[in-house]
């Protein structure tokens, strides 16, 4: 019997699964229920997902957004847009991918599964007014403590008052390789970003830095040992890589 692959459950939890395969992958669900867990886990971050965003399905389309005939003269204008923007993406790859500014390597955008989670998590929790987090900054200790306790390592929350956020506190969450640590910082503006840590199962050497666009929520994230890290926020990948950095070192000092 050919060995059912993680494709195969992500697709039968997303109900896409060959028909043709069926008999199989649940046949190995019931001698893994490890492997039941992470359907599970799957399914509830679609749900979320589906609960975030599906009401902007029904928005109409914004008309600024709307299609307009193309002249003759806006064609150069637009052909003329592209090639500044080809040359100005080229430029602004070579200069990070050489590490001239930013300590960490950063590599390619081949995301594991934790990053989509982490960036629903973030869009599903960072617009809470009254219940954004479990445990507020004023517990930080405490929340520490828990979280550490609950994913069975010392875990440090950054401090990030220098870059104009502070801590609103942090919550418990349930991923597909077992508990999450979710943190949540907020700057003057109430903007807010998020860290996700969460355990991981497999390599454990990809410790460079990676980015990730997950719709509206930038993520960049990294494998240290047996667990992973993804922060995300709704803001420019240079102001999240900025913030990253800052985590990084105080997570690693």
């Amino acid at each position: 019997m050919t060995p059912v692959s993680e494709e195969d459950l992500q697709a039968y939890a997303d109900g896409a699964l060959e028909e043709s395969l069926r008999a199989a992958v649940e046949a190995h669900l019931v001698e893994h229920p490890d492997d039941v867990a992470r359907v599970q886990a799957w399914r509830d971050l679609n749900a979320a997902l589906r609960a975030a965003y599906n009401p902007v399905l029904d928005e109409p389309v914004p008309e600024r957004l709307r299609l307009r005939p193309v002249t003759g003269t806006h064609r150069h204008a637009i052909a003329a847009g592209l090639i500044t923007l080809g040359v100005a993406v080229g430029m602004a790859g070579g200069w990070v991918a050489r590490g001239a500014v930013y300590d960490l390597p950063i590599a390619g955008n081949s995301s594991p599964g934790f990053v989509h989670q982490a960036a629903i998590a973030h869009a599903v929790y960072s617009p809470e007014v009254r219940h954004p987090v479990e445990v507020g900054a004023n517990e930080e200790d405490h929340l520490v403590r828990w979280l550490s306790k609950r994913l069975g390592t010392e875990l440090k929350c950054p401090k990030l008052g220098s870059l104009g956020y502070d801590l609103v506190g942090g919550r418990l969450l349930s991923g597909p390789n077992g508990p999450v640590a979710h943190f949540m910082f907020q700057d003057a503006r109430g903007g807010r970003l998020t860290l996700y840590v969460s355990a991981q199962r497999g390599d454990s050497r990809q410790t460079a830095f990676r980015f990730s666009q997950e719709d509206k929520v930038a993520v960049f994230y990294w494998i240290d040992g047996k667990y992973g890290y993804a922060l995300s926020g709704e803001v420019s990948r240079e102001a999240l890589l900025q913030v990253a950095n800052v985590v990084y070192k105080q997570l690693n000092p």
